[in-house]
């Protein structure tokens, strides 16, 4: 266990530098000059020099990026060049938004797809498992920021029951913040869970064929019993790796959602940076959600390692 730890850390490592070089680059080619955003088009050519040397831009690439590559590393992720703070404290306060909400949307994800997928495939070609790809067919069909529109239509605006969008922040109480991320956890959740329904089915109905569940029921296991305890736990694998991506993406990709809800989160505030050329923040931000998908996946693998103890060895 400890040698395939080792491979995993070193490839984690390797992917992580592989991604900040790649990030450098491409925010380096890039039209534009921040400062010049920053000052506006008729600043004075004194004033420009001026700030291009407070944000470090009057340096040479390399040395930037090994600046940068040493402040990811000791965690001063610079300062903003739009809200003159550190990165870090930008990140921090948006970070308490975001993470809530894709943790809330991952697990209305799990607990709504995983039981129906498993319905589906207990099901197979009869009506439940109809019904359950219609919903997984919706689900992916239906774009999450219009399922969002939909609701706050019907739950905020109709019923009066949620509000519309805000945040109104952890200081007013768990319950108001609470309400305020339902909905748009929910119009996140909803294409996630119809994925997780597809796996969850396919990877069964594959593991179903295996002889040892023929054995089972051969012996008298019972049929749920057979599908909770042999089929179920055994085609966790690709389901597992489903929800580690779909938590990344999820992280990453509530650009539309947050701007929707108006909420406060980091899918906004890399909206606006790349609005203002705010590159710094745009740098650290991507930095930060590549760093995010890298360790979840590096997560999964030793996932992997635990459920299936021939995957250490084949590694």
């Amino acid at each position: 266990m400890t040698a395939y730890l080792l491979r995993r850390l070193l490839a984690f490592t390797a992917t992580l530098l592989g991604a900040a070089v790649v990030i450098f680059l491409v925010l380096e080619i890039l039209p534009g000059d921040p400062a010049a955003v920053t000052l506006g088009l008729n600043a004075a050519p004194e004033a420009l020099a001026a700030l291009r040397a407070e944000m470090g831009l009057d340096q040479p690439a390399l040395l930037r990026f090994f600046n940068w590559l040493g402040g990811l590393v000791t965690g001063d992720l610079g300062l903003s060049y739009t809200y003159r703070v550190p990165v870090t404290q930008l990140i921090g306060e948006r970070m308490v938004v975001t993470l809530p909400l894709a943790s809330m949307a991952i697990l209305l994800a799990s607990a709504i797809g995983i039981p129906l997928g498993a319905l589906a495939a207990a099901n197979h070609n009869r009506a439940g498992d109809a019904a359950v790809m219609v919903f997984a067919q919706a689900g992916l069909a239906i774009p999450n920021f219009w399922f969002g529109l939909l609701l706050v239509l019907v739950f905020a605006v109709g019923a009066g029951w949620l509000p519309a969008g805000g945040f109104p922040g952890w200081q007013a109480g768990f319950w108001p913040a609470l309400k305020s991320l339902l909905l748009p956890a929910v119009a996140l959740a909803l294409p996630q869970a119809a994925i997780l329904a597809r796996v969850t089915r396919s990877a069964m109905l594959e593991t179903m064929q295996e002889d040892y569940v023929r054995t089972a029921r051969a012996k008298g296991v019972s049929r749920r019993r057979t599908m909770l305890r042999h089929v179920l736990r055994n085609a966790l694998i690709p389901v597992v790796t489903v929800l580690g991506l779909q938590f990344s993406v999820l992280l990453a990709g509530a650009i539309i959602i947050e701007n929707v809800f108006a909420l406060p989160g980091l899918g906004r505030l890399v909206f606006q940076s790349i609005a203002q050329h705010d590159l710094i923040v745009v740098k650290d931000l991507v930095m930060l959600f590549s760093a995010l998908v890298v360790f979840i996946n590096f997560a999964i693998e030793l996932l992997y390692g635990l459920i299936d103890p021939r995957l250490r060895q084949a590694s």
